[in-house]
């Protein structure tokens, strides 16, 4: 059975549908699940950026080493990429309903243990947390493509302007609350918002009719046997490297060329609040055109010239660096409208979701790590950037590629 079977049920219907568990049929498109959709979105971000933005406090209050650190800044996309792997087979069981609500539940449970103990309890929590997200991270986009299929962009939109607006205010309110919480406190708090969005997502997430795929019952090529399957995953880690590099390093950049860290952490909440607007505006036009590939190269050449910035002039411009890095990484959106525009149906569709952001994830992890790992051995942030400019100029060849109009 194919992760999309496990993820359907389809394996559990026949052509009809009869005797398939209601839990397998599409949740309703209703206003309140637009609601839920974007709250439990909003909670897919702060679990980094919150501690992102105060993570020189974390690492002195603990006493711990730089390679702890870098360690820190690794987990939640080594671990976006491993649980997302197992988030098909927890829809199929639980259906994508109960299966969104757990990842909602295991992510509050992670974000209040990583804030009771020392260096090992906090990567502990950190990864519970992170498979949370990582479910959540694989599932909505099904949501999306399942429960509004004549309004994928618009929807989108909504979800990753919600995604960004997350990030956005766990970088800017945690170290405005560290003063008066000190670091548990205002990371720990994050948990009251996903406890939130877990009671609006049980109260507006319900299963319509069960209706099998018309390919389930139809023996499919694995995905991992698919060219362009591939390039949509290896275009999805890149644009990933760069994006949690960013959320966990820019902060630091900033701070040791003499900014004070609260403004730093507006700088890095600037950087998600950007992909507000753009998640609004970009989505429902590019994801309707034919071709995305001259919309991706042209915002990961925004990224680009933001670190080109950061290499020979840092402190210049920090917020025109901010401003552009922001508006690169609006590929985001882009990233997973193109998982659902590079398949026909909804089964290919998780299957590629599980794909993209289970490998992706992993190949993205080795981001953060590689760039404090340079930083740490050279003392500066050149041969860390380098490197960063490298990733984004492969992520506009790959997006160049995976942006033109056909199927997996």
């Amino acid at each position: 059975m194919s992760i999309a079977d496990q993820a359907t049920g389809a394996g559990e219907t026949d052509a009809t549908g009869r005797g398939a568990s209601r839990r397998t049929g599409a949740l309703v498109g209703t206003p309140l699940l637009v609601v839920g959709v974007a709250l439990a979105a909003m909670n897919l971000r702060p679990a980094v950026t919150s501690m992102a933005s105060v993570l020189g406090e974390v690492r002195d209050g603990l006493g711990a080493s730089a390679p702890w650190t870098g360690l820190l800044t690794a987990v939640p996309t080594i671990c976006f990429g491993l649980a997302a792997i197992a988030a098909p087979l927890l829809g199929r069981r639980l259906g994508v309903a109960r299966a969104i609500g757990l990842a909602l539940a295991v992510l509050t449970a992670g974000l209040v243990l990583r804030v009771v103990d020392g260096p090992w309890v906090v990567l502990g929590g950190t990864f519970i947390a992170a498979s949370g997200i990582a479910i959540g991270n694989v599932l909505i986009p099904v949501v999306v493509k399942e429960s509004f299929p004549h309004a994928v962009g618009r929807v989108t939109g909504i979800y990753t302007a919600a995604l960004a607006a997350g990030g956005g205010l766990g970088a800017a309110f945690t170290p405005m609350l560290e003063p008066l919480l000190g670091w548990r406190g205002a990371v720990g708090a994050w948990a009251a918002l996903s406890a939130g969005a877990l009671v609006v997502w049980a109260t507006g997430a319900r299963h319509g009719a069960a209706v099998p795929s018309r390919i389930a019952g139809a023996q499919r090529r694995s995905m991992l046997r698919r060219p362009l399957a591939w390039a949509v995953t290896a275009f999805f880690g890149l644009q990933a490297c760069v994006a949690y590099v960013a959320m966990g390093w820019l902060s630091e950049l900033f701070v040791s060329e003499g900014i004070p860290r609260t403004t730093a952490g507006l700088m890095l909440a600037t950087i998600n609040i950007i992909g507000i607007p753009l998640s609004f505006l970009i989505p429902p036009v590019a994801l309707n055109r034919n071709s995305q590939s001259g919309w991706i190269v042209g915002l990961a050449g925004c990224s680009l010239a933001a670190i080109v910035g950061l290499a020979v002039a840092p402190a210049a411009a920090p917020w025109l660096w901010t401003v552009l890095l922001g508006t690169g990484m609006a590929v985001f959106p882009l990233g997973l409208g193109l998982i659902a525009l590079r398949t026909r149906e909804t089964a290919e569709t998780t299957d590629l979701s599980a794909m993209a952001q289970g490998f992706g994830y992993l190949l993205g992890a080795a981001g953060p790590f590689l760039f404090g790992m340079l930083h740490g051995i050279t003392g500066t942030w050149t041969a860390s950037l380098v490197l960063l400019a490298a990733v984004i100029v492969a992520e506009m060849i790959l997006g160049w590629v995976v942006g033109r109009p056909r199927f997996v």
